[in-house]
């Protein structure tokens, strides 16, 4: 096995990681942006108001985008299984 070929491996599954963590990532970010301003609006201050609303919104995300997040990893994987013989001999 190649240098480059354990890059690229490494590479691939980094991509793979950010993929699956961008949606949550994202909603959880507008979310929290939209909560952090009606807080700010209403002089709000409680810690605790924006854990329910995040919590629910990747609830939410989860059962949108999850179908999409298991296809991604199945197809990683088994590319990544796919490729043992070839690493070994």
């Amino acid at each position: 096995m190649s240098p480059q070929e354990v890059i690229g491996i490494g590479t691939e599954g980094l991509e793979i990681m950010l993929l699956l963590a961008a949606p949550l990532l994202l909603v959880v970010l507008v979310v929290g942006f939209a909560i952090s301003v009606l807080q700010a609006a209403t002089q709000i201050n409680e810690q605790t108001l924006s854990f329910v609303p995040k919590l629910i919104a990747v609830a939410i995300t989860m059962v949108i985008a999850g179908p999409w997040m298991i296809n991604l990893m199945v197809t990683y994987i088994q590319r990544l299984l796919g490729r043992i013989p070839f690493v070994i001999g």
